[in-house]
């Protein structure tokens, strides 16, 4: 392999000579070999469009040669259709603030433009890394402007697949609404319930989770951009401040907003603790719909039984024809996994100090994994499970006609202590609530049938 020589402020260093990348990516490379994983291509693809808007920010303002501008946002261009990203070597989680993610972007950029521009890769006297493809900016605004335009990116699909699952849940509302089951608290017989009342609970839950979640997006929108090193603004000229917002608005077609106080929005990460914050809220409440889903599947015959899940693949190596609750276990899981992800968030944003956060890798690392993991997670719980949801009616029936707990019914009628006591006797002798008060006269049929309808036993009239 042939090489080319490159210096930075450590020293001289032999680069691979085909490659894009230079010194300080090359650096960053051999010095965090972390999580083997390299930066999401969505956050490439965000600080190269950073860097185009910033070369006609700085064109326009004369401080950026027009043909160096131009080279510049080609290079860009080809880095967001998809090219060069084999080149961006650096490792998801790094130390330096985000340094080597910026250096590695100006590097590439710069490399591709001087090859535009006629030239030889690491020539930088053509098009230089910091000087030409940097300039006005520093890794602190642009790094932090980078990470909240690929969030910005990553949660429409996530928030596209949390309305298929509200949509869905509501469609389960509908068709479970005739079907009566016994409710449960603390995994005892409680009093009567629609199956189409439980969905609809799980539907409000992710109309409240989506609601949150986008409102949570939306401080995504304000950025730092323009404060450079701490949020003064050193080295960045007044045409730039005034343009570099608007054309990368214009860039991106997400509309941005300079913060109000760029110190504070330089310093300080809650924006990006809210939105974890919202997407842990989220992960909870999905996990909570998924345990109440595999214990009203459980069975197939010694469970509960309420519905039926979709039979997804086999259950086991050992027991012939077992079939697992496997989707509703994903999710789980996921939600595990985001759960864990936003104490990795709210530790970084605590760990700030003076003017910087030096924890924002580990921060986007997170995020990003944490939306698209609940993309994914709740796309199969749609797809293979809520979809094919079915209601085992008659065990729903029967079950709740033989539970003790519509002793409940009678005892504004009769007094707790008689309908406690009539509980128990049909607890002893496995005969229905019903069937007792028959046979002991206190009520006659219309009274009995009155008081034990049970689809009125489970609308809320206000009244007691």
């Amino acid at each position: 392999m042939e090489y080319r020589l490159e210096s930075d402020s450590i020293g001289e260093k032999q680069v691979p000579v085909d490659s894009y990348y230079g010194v300080q990516s090359l650096r960053a490379a051999e010095n965090f070999q972390i999580t083997s994983h390299r930066m999401h291509g969505e956050l490439i693809n965000s600080l190269a469009q950073i860097k185009k808007a910033a070369a006609i920010a700085n064109s326009k303002a004369k401080a950026l040669d027009e043909k160096k501008a131009h080279a510049i946002e080609q290079a860009c261009d080809e880095i967001i259709a998809g090219k060069l990203h084999d080149q961006f070597i650096v490792d998801a989680i790094q130390g330096g603030a985000g340094t080597s993610a910026n250096m590695n972007a100006n590097e590439v950029i710069a490399n591709r433009a001087i090859e535009i521009l006629g030239g030889t890769k690491g020539d930088y006297s053509i098009v230089h890394p910091n000087d030409h493809v940097n300039m006005c900016q520093s890794t602190n605004d642009v790094y932090p402007t980078a990470g909240k335009l690929t969030m910005l990116k990553l949660l429409p699909g996530a928030m596209e697949q949390l309305k298929r699952l509200r949509d869905t849940l509501q469609e389960k509302t509908r068709e479970f609404d005739d079907v009566i089951k016994i409710g449960r608290t603390q995994l005892q017989e409680a009093v009567p319930i629609r199956l189409g009342q439980e969905f609809n609970a799980y539907c409000s839950v992710v109309k409240r989770d989506i609601i949150r979640i986008e409102k949570a997006g939306e401080s995504l929108k304000t950025v730092n951009l323009g404060g450079t090193a701490i949020g003064t603004g050193i080295n960045a000229n007044p045409v730039y401040l005034e343009t570099i917002l608007p054309v990368l608005s214009k860039v991106t077609g997400f509309e941005f907003t300079r913060a109000e106080d760029m110190i504070d929005a330089t310093q300080n990460m809650d924006a990006y603790v809210e939105l974890s914050s919202a997407l842990k809220t989220c992960a909870v409440d999905l996990s909570k719909i998924s345990n109440d889903l595999r214990l009203m599947s459980s069975g197939p015959k010694a469970g509960f039984g309420d519905i039926l899940l979709p039979p997804k693949q086999n259950g086991s190596s050992i027991m012939p024809g077992k079939v697992n609750p496997v989707i509703p276990e994903v999710v789980n899981q996921v939600a595990f996994n985001l759960i864990g992800n936003d104490l990795s968030v709210v530790m970084a944003a605590e760990a700030g100090q003076l003017e910087l956060n030096a924890f924002e890798p580990v921060i986007y690392y997170n995020l990003f994994e944490s939306i698209t993991t609940l993309a994914g997670g709740v796309k199969t719980l749609v797809d293979n499970c809520v979809t094919g949801i079915q209601a085992n009616t008659s065990k729903c029936a029967d079950m709740v006609n033989n539970s003790c707990g519509l002793a409940t019914a009678a005892s504004p009628y009769i007094g707790y202590k008689k309908a406690a006591s009539i509980a128990k006797q049909s607890l002893k002798t496995g005969e229905p609530v019903r069937q007792i008060l028959e046979k002991d006269g206190i009520f006659n049929d219309a009274q009995i049938k009155s008081i034990f309808d049970l689809k009125k036993l489970t609308v809320c009239s206000g009244k007691h």
